[in-house]
């Protein structure tokens, strides 16, 4: 009776793992922590055709503000290399995404160090990477931490496909309050099977397609 129940649990989760990673948004269950508040996001589409959940402060008005400070993204929380995406990998694609990111936004505004009154403060941050078994029903997706589990049936191995969670928001100096959320996330490069290395390749575009939404986003043109 025990075995039943656990069997009938560990379905239901698989189910729910399931529809979470179809989305092309990433699912509440998927939310990293990193923003202290997920309430008001909006699928919308970016400017380079992407999926995002974003949220804008409806009083939000660029022209009040002069420039930004830059908070380096982190991983949230930090990850732990494994078998298939080693430190190497870690170490390159954080800092890929800050230099992308960081040119990306110096593009909008100047970059300070110190905040005044008509400043914006960024923070961001890379909250996980999955992949998953093309065509199965179950596999394990554990955003936050970096994970990437495989499934392989008896009959040979499967492609994988690989996403990439980003959280980040943009602050008022002057109020300490939020003004522009985003929770993306991206699709990367299919893996050949699970026993394939996940290398910077195989995320690099998600980070370019950011950057260049980065340039280009207009808050005006939020409408799904």
């Amino acid at each position: 009776m025990r075995t039943h129940t656990f069997v009938k649990v560990a379905v239901l989760s698989g189910l729910l793992a399931l529809a979470g990673c179809a989305s092309k948004v990433a699912a509440p269950d998927q939310f990293s922590g990193f923003l202290k508040d997920y309430s008001g996001l909006q699928e919308t589409t970016s400017a380079t055709g992407k999926p995002v959940l974003r949220w804008v402060d409806p009083s939000f008005n660029k022209s009040h503000y002069d420039n930004i400070v830059w908070n380096s993204i982190t991983y949230y929380p930090v990850p732990k290399p494994s078998t298939q995406i080693g430190q190497r990998t870690l170490d390159e694609l954080l800092n890929y995404t800050n230099t992308k990111m960081k040119t990306a936004i110096a593009q909008r505004m100047p970059i300070v160090t110190t905040p005044g009154p008509r400043s914006l403060i960024f923070r961001g941050a890379i909250t996980g990477v999955s992949s998953k078994a093309e065509g199965l029903q179950f596999y394990e997706v554990v955003p936050v931490a970096l994970l990437v589990a495989g499934t392989q049936m008896a009959s040979g191995h499967r492609t994988m496909d690989t996403h990439l969670f980003f959280e980040g928001e943009l602050i008022d100096a002057n109020t300490g309050k939020p003004v522009v959320r985003v929770v993306r996330k991206g699709e990367g490069k299919e893996l050949n099977n699970e026993s394939t290395p996940l290398t910077f390749a195989t995320l690099k575009q998600v980070v370019d397609d950011m950057a260049t939404d980065a340039t280009m986003f207009d808050v005006n043109k939020t409408a799904k």
